[in-house]
């Protein structure tokens, strides 16, 4: 039997209702895994970064470690932490946060490198220390690309969360989960539908959160437009 053949309507209202429970729960879950596992993975992003942006030769092994780390298949990584930390929440969110190394590594430097060096002259002319130069210079300038690799690290957080579910701790995935091992429809599509919109909600507020901290980035495409 495959859900395609299966008789049932593609969707029983009556089921969500009886579960809207269980859905602030998984959202829930889905949500703090989420944001533990990109929390985690920026403040030990963010000064491999600065080291690799202000020594360039630290960035290619940086990347490529970064990189190996983002090619492990997720279903083998979390099968083998499984041995070593068992069904618990870290079996998930070690594996989720090396995901961001090499998104936000890449974004933090791409950031960094693009603050104009005039910016960085008057500051070292004002006599910035180069811890002043990076927190009140080059951080603010290089925000909205940082914030840019946040956005894409939450949202392919948020779609990898979904196959924790293989071992109980998945949010949404457990729908989907639930769905395909009783061939159906009505969960299968909740989770996935829940899980995208949270996605484009959480990009959304990004986007957002973006705006409010980097004014002048807007204005200055305002001005941009208008000439």
């Amino acid at each position: 039997m495959t859900l395609a053949q299966s008789d049932q309507p593609l969707i029983l209202w009556s089921w969500i209702a009886d579960h809207l429970d269980e859905v602030v729960s998984r959202g829930a879950e889905h949500v703090a895994l989420t944001v533990l596992s990109v929390g985690m993975g920026l403040p030990i992003s963010f000064p491999v970064a600065v080291v690799a942006h202000r020594h360039r030769r630290i960035l290619p092994p940086a990347t490529w470690v970064a990189g190996l780390l983002y090619t492990i298949p997720s279903l083998a990584l979390i099968s083998l932490l499984v041995t070593i930390t068992g069904f618990s929440y870290a079996t998930v969110v070690i594996p989720l946060t090396s995901y961001t190394f090499l998104i936000l590594i890449r974004n933090i430097v791409a950031g960094l490198d693009g603050v104009p060096d005039d910016a960085k002259e008057a500051a070292r002319g004002m006599g910035f220390t180069p811890r002043q130069l990076l927190w009140r210079v080059e951080v603010p300038l290089a925000m909205p690309v940082i914030i840019a690799g946040i956005r894409i690290a939450t949202v392919s957080t948020i779609a990898l969360v979904t196959i924790a579910a293989l071992i109980g701790r998945g949010g949404f995935g457990q729908f989907i989960l639930e769905g395909l091992d009783e061939f159906f429809w009505t969960p299968l599509i909740l989770g996935s539908v829940l899980s995208v919109a949270l996605g484009v909600l959480a990009d959304a507020g990004l986007l957002r959160v973006q705006r409010l901290v980097t004014p002048w980035a807007r204005a200055a495409r305002l001005r941009t437009v208008g000439t």
